[in-house]
């Protein structure tokens, strides 16, 4: 269990380091100050800068510090599932209709507690779809469950969040 949660943390932080800054790429003091430097460092030196001074969230509101909230935000890197390794947990958990991967999906989901042992049940009944191969994406999961939770009546408006 410990292993799930650490990993579904991991996995929120890199999405939020991985996604197109709120506020735009040039947004806030630290990106001002490390402006044309690459590398790790650098990008976590900046995000920490305009995390800790909370200059980006008012240079967004303001439209100063060469912020802007016009442009869609965007994120280029991989499933969450993929980057916690989780595909073959969550797919034996979904054969057998229970265990800490299947729980942690629908935690992620969205889908309220008095809700998941449906969830469950669900997945389990429609695994041939959700998993309908066996070179089967984290993306073409994903996709194949919001298609199985839009196609049941309990679980539809869980398809709307993810």
């Amino acid at each position: 269990m410990k292993r799930i949660l650490l990993g579904t943390l991991f996995a929120a932080v890199s999405i939020n380091a991985m996604a197109q800054a709120p506020g735009g790429p040039d947004c806030g003091w630290g990106n001002m100050l490390f402006e044309g430097q690459r590398g790790t460092p650098a990008h976590f030196l900046a995000s920490t800068t305009n995390g800790t001074s909370g200059n980006a969230t008012f240079g967004m509101t303001s439209g100063t510090n060469g912020c802007s909230t016009n442009a869609a935000l965007t994120y280029g890197g991989k499933s969450w599932i993929a980057m916690n390794g989780m595909m073959d947990e969550l797919s034996e958990d979904m054969a057998k209709g229970q265990g800490e991967a299947l729980t942690t999906y629908a935690v992620v989901l969205g889908v309220a507690p008095e809700d998941r042992a449906y969830f469950q049940s669900v997945t389990h009944e429609h695994f041939q779809q959700i998993f309908s191969s066996a070179d089967s994406t984290a993306e073409d999961v994903h996709s194949n469950t919001i298609a199985v939770l839009k196609n049941d009546p309990r679980l539809a408006k869980y398809a709307t969040q993810a």
